[in-house]
């Protein structure tokens, strides 16, 4: 996705009969399709996808409409101010944490109650919208965040070696990664924020916050589908059970 967003930027023809938001929305299609096809994505992974899109387009829908960023190109594929393809661009985050989740054999140590991790998901979720109106209790958020998690490691299997990090850190690393995606994103006008309407500027590193927030909803939408297994207990011999 991100190499369609800045090639289209740097080399789609200007007078194509195919607006280029259009054609983006259609290439991310054709990826889903294939992922699919070629089984790289199983089909409840993309149960999960589908309601990254949901939550993705409707989050579009309420910040387009405050102004907060805007999609400066026409297009016919689109609803309101917010092209389809922006929904793929979430998904493509569900996707990427779904797929490493399975292939690098996530398993846990101290994860918190499932029924926690998604309360507080639905609280982030709200806040994105309600801190236009109410007070932005996002700092509360990540002091709930802290103190769930704050025990929780990761453990991860890269080339049959078993390796572990806090996963409070992990998820700042793929927050960091996808702010680095963010700003070619909007190099290449894919979408801008106000401060961008007369050039392209770096985004704020302050959208750490909001893409680590982001990145915590991610995790726990695939978690509806993946399972939280612990470590393995010795080589060949993995413990099943839930946490």
């Amino acid at each position: 996705m991100l190499a369609l967003l800045v090639g289209t930027h740097l080399f789609y023809p200007a007078d194509a009969a195919l607006a280029r938001y259009d054609f983006l929305t259609l290439a991310a299609l054709g990826i889903q399709i294939a992922m699919l096809a070629l089984r790289l994505e199983t089909w409840g992974e993309a149960k999960v996808i589908l309601a990254f899109h949901v939550v993705g387009t409707v989050m579009e829908l309420f910040k387009t409409a405050y102004g907060s960023w805007i999609y400066p190109e026409p297009s016919i594929l689109r609803i309101g101010a917010v092209p389809l393809f922006s929904g793929f661009m979430y998904a493509a985050v569900g996707s990427y944490i779904a797929r490493v989740w399975r292939i690098f054999d996530f398993r846990f140590t101290a994860y918190p109650q499932r029924w926690a991790t998604w309360v507080l998901a639905v609280a982030i979720y709200v806040n994105f919208f309600a801190h236009h109106w109410l007070p932005d209790i996002r700092m509360a958020l990540f002091v709930a965040m802290i103190v769930l998690f704050a025990r929780t490691r990761i453990y991860f299997t890269v080339w049959r070696e078993p390796r572990w990090m806090p996963l409070l850190i992990g998820w700042l690393l793929v927050a960091l990664f996808i702010w680095f995606a963010e700003n070619l994103g909007t190099f290449a006008r894919a979408w801008t924020y106000p401060d961008q309407e007369h050039g392209w500027a770096m985004v704020s590193p302050a959208k750490l916050g909001a893409w680590y927030l982001l990145m915590y909803i991610s995790f726990v939408l695939v978690s509806w589908v993946a399972t939280i297994r612990a470590p393995f207990v010795s080589a060949g011999s993995p413990k099943q059970q839930t946490v």
